[in-house]
């Protein structure tokens, strides 16, 4: 029996249903503690090990003989192998329970690590880092699982934030190891090492309490698959969960009548807010120093203090946003960045000009992903919570191949830098936050639960 049921008695007579586990919903204090810390350093590790394979790639392509195109080439291909693994984590977690996934999902990214250390050929790391597509949606799982955890905790959207900053410190971390590792064991030696730690996270992982809500899909299902539809719908509805169609494919659920706007236009804000990611955060020096002839060595220290920066966005957007709403605190955040990163463009190019625009628009760029992912979890109905996470978490990768391509379209037809970047970057940020207009509207996942269940159910 799962922790924290027990058994209803059989035939009582009172309306209650036979077999029925009574789940405890409100988890002591050290249990939402233990899932923020284990949830943190899963998505930490994930990072870690997400972002060490493009640090390392100049120098796997140095000792393995690749071309700078056949790195690109490379790099592009395991994009799209890290978008194809993402989507089976989605049904993982509506099937399975979000605790294993989380589990299943750091393990992933170790295995990512341990056998990129073996590489031999481009064939191989396209494959073997297709499994970096598990750990990178490890921030979906635990956006699925907090949400469900926290309940309607007054502050927990800044709880989550604190989870969601493990972002930038995995970045660091990463960077910080491989400049340690590197000199003494190699890329090779140092994608080994990456594997430790994630044992280390599956274990503490093992303590983790299963999220209330998951116990209760998971008997509601069993009823349905007994053929008992009407002791499922009921005992969904003890819990607020609407069980409708929780037998079909996950895939088919999210994009149901009562939610196929809200999943479409959430996925378009969150691709498209990637293809800006790509172009003026992940390719920075190439904008900062081509773009707005700002030195190498002053682009790094730029791009250090924003994403320093960024973390105090996480942080604040996780806070206003429980204040003023998610939806309204992430759409006004990427308007504010898509015009800070123009500002930036084809303003002036002076030092303190640039850092100030370019760390204005990383600060509310990223800072709002604190706030959207919780916003995820929460506007998604339990049933399908995993899936509508993980496909719109998807788009990322997608979204970051996009942002290269029209990045290096737009400099081949002879636009400027400036030009390009704005076209393909800011352009992109400021469609984003517009796109967050077009989804739903909610407080908290009750409330997504109870929207569909007030509707007439389709067959």
């Amino acid at each position: 029996m799962a922790t924290g049921e027990s058994e209803v008695s059989r035939g009582t007579g009172d309306g209650r249903i036979d077999d029925a586990p009574r789940i405890e919903t409100n988890l002591p204090q050290r249990a939402l503690v233990y899932s923020s810390i284990v949830a943190f350093l899963a998505w930490v590790f994930s990072v870690y090990d997400y972002t060490l394979f493009g640090t390392l790639l100049p120098k796997m392509a140095q000792d393995l003989g690749w071309s700078t195109a056949t790195s690109t080439a490379i790099a592009t291909w395991v994009a799209v192998a890290v978008f194809l693994v993402s989507l089976s984590v989605g049904p993982m977690l509506d099937r399975l329970g979000r605790k294993p996934s989380l589990i299943l999902t750091t393990v992933g990214a170790a295995i990512s690590s341990g056998l990129t250390s073996l590489a031999f050929a481009a064939w191989y790391v396209i494959v073997v880092r297709a499994f970096s597509g598990l750990g990178y949606s490890e921030q979906a799982v635990n956006a699925a699982y907090l949400n469900e955890i926290y309940g309607s905790r007054r502050r927990r959207g800044l709880i989550y934030s604190m989870v969601q900053g493990g972002w930038p410190i995995g970045v660091l971390v990463g960077a910080a190891l491989a400049a340690v590792l590197v000199p003494s064991v190699g890329w090779r030696g140092t994608f080994l090492v990456a594997t430790a730690p994630a044992i280390i996270i599956a274990v503490l992982g093992l303590k983790l309490r299963e999220s209330p809500r998951f116990q209760a899909m998971k008997h509601a299902r069993k009823l349905e698959q007994e053929g008992r539809h009407e002791e499922a719908v009921r005992f969904g509805r003890q819990y607020g969960i609407d069980v409708r169609h929780s037998d079909r494919n996950t895939y088919r659920q999210i994009f149901e009548p009562g939610i196929r706007k809200h999943t479409i236009f959430l996925a378009l804000a969150f691709l498209t807010n990637w293809i800006g990611i790509q172009v003026l955060v992940v390719l920075g020096t190439t904008i900062l120093t081509q773009g707005k002839g700002v030195s190498f060595s002053s682009a790094l220290i730029f791009l250090v203090v924003s994403n320093a920066a960024a973390y105090i966005g996480y942080l604040s957007h996780g806070f206003v946003g429980d204040i003023v709403g998610r939806r309204r605190t992430i759409a006004i955040g990427w308007l504010i960045a898509g015009v800070a990163y123009s500002a930036m463009l084809f303003g002036p190019s002076s030092g303190a000009f640039v850092l100030a625009t370019y760390t204005i628009g990383l600060f509310f760029i990223i800072g709002p992903y604190a706030a959207l992912l919780f916003y995820m979890g929460e506007s998604f109905p339990t049933r399908m919570r995993g899936t509508g996470t993980t496909v719109v978490n998807a788009m990322g990768p997608i979204g970051a191949i996009v942002g290269s391509a029209l990045l290096t379209a737009f400099l081949e037809a002879g636009l400027s830098v400036t030009t390009a970047a704005f076209l393909s970057g800011a352009l992109a940020v400021i469609v984003s936050g517009f796109l967050m207009f077009g989804t739903r509207e909610v407080k908290d996942a009750t409330q997504a639960e109870l929207e569909l269940l007030e509707e007439p159910s389709s067959v």
